[in-house]
């Protein structure tokens, strides 16, 4: 063998190629690549070059054509005689035309043809180079003993499922399968099955057969390359190991060997070590081929033609399908037979038809490799024809259509994360009684697509092209018929285009979201920023929405998110710039007009957003806190707001909103559902929301099983009738796509739509969070996969529509402009302005500067400086208005029929604004409708806010007859502002953040928000939190919001009793809002009016009465509404006490409490009380009550309230009330004890204790001793506290808390004997054990007082609880764990019990320790032995317990009870006479507590209960300090 032939052995048909390669690498070395080099360097020979050719091969070449050969069959030219003359020019050459005689013209053509007029000649051609060495190769190849088998396969399930698969590469990143992919990867599966047949003859060293079996399969491809000289050549390259790669990875790298081979870059290596190769002579229609083996191979597989079988070739389509006959494609297997046996080969080619039909689910291995989200087509018989099972076929058919428009979207591949095979059984043919032959059958379609008839697979097609690529659609819950024949028309025909600028838009933009994260990433390592990343996406989406809004003119969009990719929103759809957030990163960021700040993922803006084509629209981001969908309702009344002031009504809603939940949060906060639902409603239709889902599917750490129970996080939407996207985002196409159309939708109807964008979270929660250690798999999964900018670059690449150097370019453009920001940014810091320096001194509250820009961050017009102020404005109003509003209630439109109740109340109206006595309902409409008269829009929206809780507003009226509707106020001047008054839904969340964003936007309005009782705007605390109360804190945002909360402790249980004033206090602080709580109509109308032009703007919260709205005593002159202002303080209105002569006691109230005290006051002609009003609680009105306090000096100062004391108004005075206004005295407080409810649950109760309360702030007085009072410390800040009577009703609260020294006055007396109380029937030890109290009475002065002393006594382990029956009293106050050593028992067992009064004594951080029980009458004492005794209980119990006495005097001291800690946490009790604190009620001593006996202080809490069957009760405590003179 020739060195050259050597240098080509193993190579087989790949020979020829090989020695080419060696020519050019003789010509030229360097030409071609190291591995060739080596291979020819390692055989180099001299070089023999070829002879020249001899003379009789030239010979044989073809002789050069005849010059006219080929022409038409014109003849040429025959010579003439040329006949002159002198005189004459020359005669032109004659020339004869054609025959035009057609038999002339047939023998001319026979005479061309004729065997005479034939000079071509036989020709021979030496064969050279891949001719040469095929030829060489085929004489070889007659060395192998072959055999073939051949085996005819139906096609038809080969053919659809390449046609599924194809469809769904064509829209994604390009490309497509082959027949030969497929078939070849068949072989492959099969080879791995059957190692029998990856074999190959070799002989061993000594020449013995062998069979080689190779480890793995190098599946040889044939692949026809076109040579320069326009030849067509073979080249057989291999690829190795393909039985470990899967089908995805078989056709990646066959088509990496294809390309390799077609640019010339084939290495040594590709061609090496081919086990089987598969040839298609069926491409040229060769219906099968029986092929060579070469040396080295023991199996070639051939494929043949595919078509229908040769007896069908004049069939029609439709008789085929009728017919159920498809294409068939031949097989064949050519092996050596050496190591193969025709069996096998047999068995081989039936294991490659069983895969190719899909019997071992090879169809499900290669569509869940190729991430192809169809069920593919499976192999079926037909079904033998029946006329009647055919004419039933259009109804399944259209059975088939209807459920892929219902749960199309279970099967669309909408997962980035991994590929999931989506199946439903609803989407199989086989449930309707269809196969694969019912593909080609026409049927009805119902219109689908525009068409009336298509067959099965055109119908299929369509139906996955609409339903079930990488976007689900639900649409099909709509109830309406025309919006789904709306969503089947634009989904079922024609996908939207995308031009060429679209994608190279959708790139930018991607890139644009992903390099902004990766900088921030890189830049600001570790600082939390809720990236987007996984989710880039979004900005596609947005920015498609906002050009398509643009393209319609909008006027603006309005976005609502939450934190997740807000900074992404912020500055590449928003127009914030990259600088204002490097600023913000960096610390150097100032909001407008804030006070405390905000992080800058909470932040908003306002800018204009630019599309394409140049158009443009203003966009602004509202500012939204952590508590995710708090916004949703916020931004809804921001567009409300925007829209009323356009002014279109329902003719255009031009301002769009959108609105960007998480999954986690969509499916899980209730206000989701309330803005939904609140979309149709008159009071908040905005023309229909937008809502983005950026669905990274995963909520913090918890996992969609256990965030939801439905499939999808948007499943409570359908029931408001709302379409849905489930769109996979890393199709940035369809995203766009579905972003189109979820414009056009709400442009059509003015409804929501929605669209889950689903994506996944790159990151953890923030950037500091390690999400791994929760959802490890799916981190794993996130790690794995590229960008879904890289993967769209891809797809672009694949498709041909973009190069890799224009992706690469835009990438690098976008970074080097955010590296020339951030330098930029960064140097700025280092220079501050003279205006950032002058920038803190800014003063937020003065209305002249807020809104100024201080930053070049864009504020929302209505934020600016002096949005909606007007000048010279003054809250009083002039007589003829209110005349003008009195009229409008009777100016009853023509036919209008008025309900027969209402009809005096309007009358009496009409007359109120004439003679006074205006109420509150009509206080409050001369208050709203005197501003719109002035050209202030006035918008009331709450909960029957049309006719109000209580029935007092009736702002509407309905007719009687007909329900027509009137608005009295809409009727006043021809050019009055609008009224919009509306009864919500029954909804506190969203509600409230609805109106409280109109008020942000709408600053020239009045927004009021009226919850039907007070307690209803706990619902919507977050938005009180989160907006009302801290967002012009947090982001210097102004509201003008007016909240009106029904309040009123007056019997009727604990709901709806209390608005939770204490809640609201809380909360003030900075000047933040605006808190009363008037008494008066009048004052409520001068409030509403001053604060529709008070700025700048700040919340109002108004605690509106319940009793006061029909109250004969709460009613305004005519005059209050035409002069003065709303008064933050009213003083003393009876001018006898005005004056503050004999006044001893100031009652400080706030709103209802006041008119029962003027009633007590009146009904008792007391004089020596004032009562003064506190109409505003905050800002607290320090200057105006210290002037209503003025005449009073000296005279004790109370707070009173019916609330419990723990709530209400005093928690926030008892810190907040200057010491200065109340002349250095302590406040004290009047009210009921402290209660964890708002209220007692019994009308019995209740009026048991305001009458307790109206007594306490009455009559009773407080007047410590000189001595004492500077010890008293305000430790709970709780004076008095009221009993209330009534059949076995128990009511505790706390007393008091006190820390001073008492020993120095106590005088004591000595027991010389016990004494106990013997009760009838009972022995000493029985009494003794069912004692209510167990007390030791000692001296003051001698040893033993204190904790340290050696006293011994009863050691009291707890109290229990006391059974109380009327006619059969038994008390069980203690458990006593000692005996009786020495000491005082006081109890009393009786038939006839009248009272029983307990006070409990702890200590403070410790439990209940002891209790008090009382006889029922003095005689009940007169059996204690003891004179002493007897003569110390009846001081004590001066008149008896439960009995009205007078009071005790000082002088003459006063048995006192003290309990000391003893071991083990109990305690001992003593008695020690004279000094000490006595508590006491009406005259009736109960025991209290001194502190700091011998010196030892300490602080102790009394809790006092009473349980009282007497009705002559009276259930008023107050207190008294005696201590004797030394």
């Amino acid at each position: 063998m020739s060195t050259q032939d050597s240098a080509a052995a193993g190579f087989g048909a790949n020979e020829w190629m090989v020695e080419e390669m060696r020519d050019a690498w003789q010509a030229d070395p360097s030409s071609v690549s190291p591995q060739w080099r080596a291979l020819f360097e390692g055989s180099e020979s001299p070089h023999h070059p070829e002879s020249p050719e001899s003379p009789e091969d030239a010979a044989l070449e073809d002789p050069p054509t005849a010059p006219g050969s080929g022409s038409s069959p014109r003849r040429a030219p025959t010579a003439v005689q040329d006949v002159t003359r002198s005189d004459l020019p020359p005669a032109p050459p004659s020339d004869a035309a054609p025959p035009t005689s057609p038999y002339a013209q047939r023998r001319a053509h026979q005479h061309v043809n004729s065997p005479e007029g034939d000079t071509c000649q036989d020709a021979n051609v030496r064969l050279k180079g891949a001719a040469a060495r095929t030829a060489k190769n085929m004489e070889e190849s007659l060395s192998i003993p072959t055999a073939t088998s051949a085996r005819t396969i139906p096609a038809k399930v080969l053919i659809e499922n390449r046609a599924v698969i194809n469809g769904h590469l064509r829209h994604t990143h390009g490309g497509k399968i082959s027949f030969t992919h497929l078939i070849g990867w068949a072989v492959v599966e099969s080879l791995t099955e059957m190692p029998s047949m990856n074999v190959s003859y070799t002989t061993d060293d000594a020449g013995r057969p062998t069979a080689h079996t190779p480890a793995h399969v190098a599946f040889g491809l044939a692949i026809d390359i076109p040579s320069p000289s326009g030849e067509r050549r073979l080249l057989v390259p291999s690829i190795k190991k393909s039985d470990l790669m899967d089908a995805a990875g078989f056709v990646a790298a066959y088509e990496d060997l294809v390309a390799k081979a077609r640019k010339g870059k084939l290495e040594v290596d590709d061609f090496r070590g081919t086990t089987v190769t598969l040839t298609n002579p069926g491409m040229i229609g060769t219906l099968h081929s029986v092929p060579r083996l070469m040396p080295g191979q023991g199996l070639i597989v051939g494929v043949g033609s595919m078509s229908y079988p040769a007896a069908f070739a004049g069939s029609s389509e439709q008789t085929l399908a009728r017919s159920g006959v498809g294409k068939v494609v031949t097989l064949t297997s050519t092996y050596d037979h050496r190591v193969i046996q025709g069996a096998a080969s047999g068995e081989f080619l039936r294991l490659v038809e069983h895969k190719l039909l899909g019997l071992d689910g090879y169809w499900d291995r290669v569509f869940e490799s190729l991430r192809i989200p169809h069920e593919p087509v499976r192999w079926a018989r037909d079904t033998t024809y029946d006329p009647e099972l055919e004419t039933g076929k259009p109804a399944r058919v259209a059975e088939l259509i209807h459920a892929f428009r219902q749960r199309g979207h279970l099967a669309a591949d909408t997962d980035p994360l991994t590929h999931r095979l989506r199946r439903h059984p609803d989407l199989d043919l086989s449930t309707y009684g269809l196969s694969l032959w019912d593909l080609d059958r026409t049927f009805p379609t119902g219109g689908l697509g525009g068409t009336e008839r298509a067959t099965l697979r055109e119908i299929l097609a369509r139906l996955r092209r609409a339903y079930c690529r990488t976007v689900g659609i639900e649409y099909m819950h709509i109830q309406d018929p025309a919006q789904r024949a709306w969503w089947q028309e634009r989904l079922e025909g024609e996908w939207l285009a995308i031009t060429p600028d679209e994608r190279r838009r959708i790139l930018t933009k991607l890139e644009q979201a992903e390099a902004f994260e990766t900088f921030l990433q890189t830049k600001y390592v570790g600082q939390k920023r809720f990236s987007l990343e996984g989710g880039e996406s979004l900005i596609v989406l947005l920015d498609r929405l906002l050009d398509s809004a643009a393209h319609d003119g909008l006027d603006e969009v309005v976005i609502g998110m939450t934190h997740r990719g807000r900074l992404n929103v912020l500055t590449n759809i928003a127009g914030k710039s990259y600088g204002q957030v490097f600023d913000e990163f960096d610390g150097a960021g100032v909001i407008e007009g804030a006070g405390t700040g905000d992080v800058k993922y909470h932040l908003g803006t306002d800018g204009v957003f630019t599309g394409t084509d140049g158009v443009s629209t203003r966009v602004s981001l509202a500012a939204n806190p952590s508590h995710l969908e708090t916004v949703d309702g916020v931004v809804e009344g921001i567009v409300r707001a925007k829209q009323d002031r356009i002014g279109l009504g329902d003719k255009g809603y031009t301002v769009l909103p959108v609105l960007v939940h998480g999954d986690a949060a969509f499916a899980g906060q209730g206000v989701v559902y309330e803005t939904l639902n609140m979309s149709q409603l008159p009071a908040y239709r905005t023309g229909g929301t937008v809502h983005v889902i950026v669905n990274n599917q995963i909520g913090f750490t918890t996992g969609a099983a256990s965030a939801r129970s439905t499939t999808y996080a948007t499943d409570l939407a359908k029931g408001l009738q709302v379409p849905i996207f489930h769109v996979n985002a890393d199709d940035p196409e369809t995203v766009a796509r579905a972003a189109r159309r979820a414009y056009e939708y709400r442009a059509a109807f003015h409804k929501d739509v929605i669209i889950d964008l689903i994506c996944y979270r790159r990151r953890g929660h923030n950037e500091g969070d390690d999400p791994s250690m929760t959802q490890p798999v799916m981190y794993r999964l996130i790690d794995s996969l590229r960008s879904t900018r890289t993967v769209y670059t891809a797809d672009l690449v694949g498709r041909g529509e973009i190069t890799t150097e224009d992706a690469r370019r835009i990438e690098n453009e976008f970074h080097d402009e955010l590296e020339r920001i951030f330098t930029e940014t960064r140097a700025a810091h280092a220079r501050p302005t003279a205006q950032e320096a002058q920038a803190e001194s800014i003063d937020a509250t003065d209305p002249t500067q807020v809104g100024l820009s201080r930053t070049s961050l864009e504020v929302p017009s209505s934020q600016r400086a002096g949005q909606g102020m007007m000048i010279g404005w003054t809250s009083a109003v002039p007589r003829s208005v209110i005349e003008r509003i009195g009229d409008a209630q009777v100016a009853y439109p023509e036919g209008f029929t008025v309900h027969p109740k209402l009809g005096a109340m309007l009358a009496k109206r009409q007359r109120a604004t004439r003679e006074g006595g205006i109420d509150w309902g009509l206080g409050e409409l001369i208050a709203f409708g005197s501003l719109l008269m002035e050209g202030v829009p006035v918008r009331v929206v709450g909960e029957d806010s049309r006719r109000a809780t209580f029935a007092q507003r009736h702002a509407v009226l309905h007719d009687n007859d007909s329900g027509a509707e009137w608005t009295p106020l809409d009727f006043l001047t021809p050019d009055q502002a609008p009224l919009s008054i509306y009864d919500s839904l029954l909804s506190e969340y969203a509600a409230l953040g609805f109106e409280y964003g109109y008020a942000v936007e709408r600053p020239e309005g009045l927004t009021v928000w009226e919850a039907q009782f007070g307690d209803f705007a706990n619902g919507a605390q977050s938005i009180i939190d989160e907006y009302v109360a801290s967002a012009g804190q947090k982001w210097g945002q102004r509201s003008g919001l007016v909240m009106l909360l029904p309040h009123g402790q007056e019997g009727q249980g604990p709901d709806h009793s209390s608005a939770r004033i204490e809640r609201y206090l809380q909360m003030c602080a900075q000047g933040n809002m605006r808190v009363a709580m008037p008494s008066t109509p009048a004052g409520y109308a001068h409030l509403l009016r001053e604060h529709a032009y008070s700025r700048p703007r700040r919340p109002l919260i108004v605690f509106t009465p319940k009793q006061l709205l029909r109250l004969k005593a709460a009613v305004s002159a005519v005059e209050d509404l035409t002069s003065g202002t709303f008064q933050p303080v009213i003083g003393e209105t009876d001018e006898r006490i005005a004056s503050g002569r004999g006044v001893e006691r100031v009652l400080l109230c706030s709103g209802r409490v006041y008119y029962a005290l003027a009633a007590e006051r009146a009904e008792r002609d007391e004089a020596s009380t004032a009562i003064v009003r506190l109409e505003q609680l905050y800002p607290l009105p320090a200057d105006e009550l210290a002037e209503a306090l003025a005449p009073y000096k000296g005279a004790e100062i109370v707070f009173v309230q019916d609330e419990a004391a723990n709530q209400g108004v005093w928690p926030w005075l008892a810190l907040h009330m200057p010491a200065s206004i109340t002349g250095g005295q302590m406040l004290r407080l009047i009210a009921p004890p402290e209660a964890a409810s708002p209220a007692v649950g019994s009308p019995g109760v209740y009026r048991d204790q305001q009458a307790a309360l109206m007594a306490a702030a009455v009559h009773l007085r407080f007047q410590p001793h000189a001595g004492l009072a500077a010890h008293i410390e305000r430790a709970d800040a709780f004076g008095a506290i009221g009993f209330v009577r009534g059949q076995a009703h128990q009511v505790d609260g706390k007393l008091f808390h006190v820390d001073f020294h008492a020993a120095r006055g106590l005088r004591g007396i000595h027991m010389q004997q016990h004494a106990v109380l013997a009760a009838d029937g009972a022995d000493g030890g029985d009494v003794l054990n069912h004692a209510d109290f167990v007390v030791h009475e000692q001296d003051a002065g001698q040893d033993g007082v204190g904790p340290d002393g050696g006293l011994e006594g009863f050691q009291i382990e707890q109290a229990v609880g006391l059974d109380v029956h009327v006619g059969h009293f038994k008390a069980l106050a203690l458990q006593l764990t000692h005996g009786v050593q020495r000491g005082l028992v006081l109890g009393f067992q009786s038939d006839e019990v009248l009272a029983l009064a307990l006070v409990e004594v702890r200590r403070a951080f410790e439990g209940k320790v002891g209790g008090l029980g009382g006889a029922g009458s003095p005689d009940d004492f007169a059996r204690i032995g003891a004179n002493e005794v007897g003569h110390m209980t009846a001081r004590l119990f001066n008149g008896g317990l439960g009995f009205p006495a007078p009071g005790v005097a000082a002088a003459g001291g006063v048995a006192k009870v003290f309990v000391e800690p003893g071991h083990h946490g109990v305690y001992h009790a003593r008695v020690a006479r004279r000094g000490g604190a006595v508590v006491k009620v009406n005259g009736v001593f109960l025991w209290g507590v001194a502190h700091g006996v011998s010196g030892w202080s300490f602080g102790m809490e009394i809790n006092v209960s009473m349980i009282a069957g007497l009705p002559d009760i009276v259930g008023v405590m107050d207190l008294a300090f005696a201590n004797d003179a030394d």
